[in-house]
């Protein structure tokens, strides 16, 4: 009984045409240059085969838990305040001990409201204790340091991602490194520039305003001098920018340690020009929170000293002469380059924290293509003599075998071309592998056939038989493999997770051809064979 194959025949035109239009789109013309550059514009090359930059960086996630006491020790000082308990002093005691904050001074009359005020608001994250003397300690729990050292590392990544973006590099890749410990690897295909990549992505651009101790001084012994020799923890002495740009003698201030404002309290900053003298300078917006803090600061320190910092350096210095909200100006002997990388490091965003390169290099372009070159050659030999085998083996239905072998390669291409992957030489070795395991269906398929006219089972009910029995086999060995693709891609890096993707769609792209596309294909055979005649296997 012949069977009516028309819906399935449509199905596969359909699913050929649409992997076609994924492949190459609609090129400009028919030449063969058109078609080439439709294909490379649709399937992206990856580091290996395109060239480009490869970091491995190191977060410092410590100078998060750093700044993130920091920021404790100023709430606690407005929250003391608030409740109306005097104190000498909060700060944190020892350099090396990042996550420990002291309050010293404390009345003894007012321990009940100092321990409910600390308790009830730092509870959760610090292990809060008293001393003599109206003394206590906040201790940051472990919990609570091991996730503001995760969410460091993910912000990291999404900063980094943001500032990548400004590069309009394609399919970068940017994710933890798992063989480190807070550690990202980046990897920008098509970048050659690697000092440019290492400054923009690097930079912390963290902007700060700090009050001014005292300064300028004409080196850091003299600012030390200033304060009898010993630092109080709560300040800090910075250079200036007249030492880094050389446009002068060397200088260096003396700040408070608490920055008035900073980082993600900046809203936005545009590149611009000073009317008055020419200079180029970035505008920076607050957000509202912080431009009501600045208004408060400015309003009540109405002529003293502030400065303004960026990377551990002051940029300026100036007398607050009235209020200021939430707009300023940084100023400065900026090139046109520096001004616009500024402004676009401060809109992505600061850095949580600074980064430390482990490993740096570039892979050449020539390279890739000598990689692209010797992959396809090997992927098209290897499928040639894959061909020429079931030719040569199972005759006639070696054809079927090689359509379904082709289509394959075509419906693994055409996903790669219409989501935009990106190929990696691994990927390479994912379609090669592919085509081996797209064989491997066809055999297993063929010698149960074989098995079945061996037996005296007409044609047809051979070819039933033989998809049948081996359909549950072939479900099994793609299963675990996609499987074991499935665990590359969730725990390797890029190339590593290009091998597995390009497996994985292979594989799912193997079980329509060899089972599907092979059926119908046989099925359109035995439809014009005559009664009683076998097939050719």
């Amino acid at each position: 009984m012949k069977k009516n194959l028309k819906g399935r025949i449509g199905l596969i035109v359909a699913v050929l045409l649409i992997c076609l239009f994924g492949i190459f789109g609609i090129p400009s013309g028919l030449s063969g240059k058109s078609i080439v550059e439709a294909l490379t514009n649709r399937i992206h090359l990856g580091l290996d085969l395109k060239g480009g930059a490869h970091l491995i960086l190191a977060v410092q996630v410590k100078e998060a838990v750093n700044a993130e006491t920091d920021n404790a020790v100023q709430s606690i000082q407005q929250d003391l305040r608030k409740a109306n308990v005097s104190f000498t002093r909060v700060y944190k005691p020892d350099p090396l001990k990042i996550t420990v904050v002291a309050v010293e001074g404390t009345a003894p009359t007012a321990s009940s409201v100092a321990r409910s005020t600390l308790e009830n608001k730092y509870s959760n994250e610090y292990d809060v204790s008293s001393g003599a003397n109206g003394a206590w300690t906040l201790t940051m729990k472990p919990n609570v340091e091991l996730d503001l050292e995760r969410r460091t590392v993910a912000q990291a990544i999404e900063t980094i991602r943001d500032r990548v973006d400004s590069l309009g590099v394609s399919e970068p890749v940017i994710q933890e490194y798992n063989l480190g410990a807070n550690q990202i690897l980046v990897e920008l295909p098509g970048i050659s520039d690697l000092d440019r990549v290492k400054t923009i992505i690097q930079s912390t651009a963290r902007l700060e305003i700090h009050p001014v101790v005292g300064g300028p001084f004409p080196s850091e012994q003299a600012a030390l001098q200033s304060v009898n020799g010993n630092l109080p923890p709560e300040d800090v002495i910075m250079p200036s920018s007249a030492r880094i740009g050389g446009q002068g003698g060397d200088e260096y201030y003396v700040l408070q340690r608490m920055a008035v404002v900073a980082g993600s309290q900046f809203r936005s900053a545009d590149p611009s020009v000073n009317p008055d003298n020419g200079q180029r300078m970035v505008r920076f917006t607050l957000t509202n929170e912080a431009g009501e803090k600045f208004y408060e600061y400015t309003k009540a320190n109405v002529g003293n000293p502030m400065a303004v910092v960026m990377g551990g350096t002051v940029r300026e210095v100036a007398n607050i002469k009235s209020p200021i909200h939430d707009q300023g100006d940084i100023e400065g002997a900026f090139s046109e380059d520096e001004v616009t990388a500024l402004s676009k490091l401060l809109k992505s965003g600061a850095l949580p924290a600074s980064l430390n390169e482990i490993e740096t290099r570039t892979v050449g372009a020539s390279l890739g293509a000598d990689s692209i070159k010797e992959g396809v050659t090997a992927a098209i030999v290897g499928m040639l003599v894959v061909m020429a085998f079931m030719l040569v083996y199972y005759k006639g239905s070696g054809i079927n075998a090689d359509l379904a072998l082709i289509l394959n390669l075509i419906i693994l291409l055409g996903f790669m071309g219409g989501v935009g992957a990106t190929l990696t030489l691994p990927g390479i070795a994912g379609v090669i592998l592919t085509i081996g395991m797209g064989v491997d269906s066809n055999v297993l398929i063929f010698e149960r056939i074989r098995e079945e006219i061996r037996a005296g089972k007409a044609a047809s009910a051979a070819v039933e038989q033989g998809f049948g029995h081996a359909w549950i086999t072939i479900v099994d060995t793609h299963v675990t493999t996609i499987v074991s693709a499935a665990i590359l891609f969730l725990f390797g890096t890029g190339p590593v997770k290009g091998f597995a993707t390009t497996l994985t769609i292979g594989l799912l792209a193997n079980l329509f051809t060899a089972v599907f596309v092979s059926r119908t294909i046989f099925d359109a055979h035995l439809n014009k064979m005559k009664p009683g005649e076998m097939v050719s296997i």
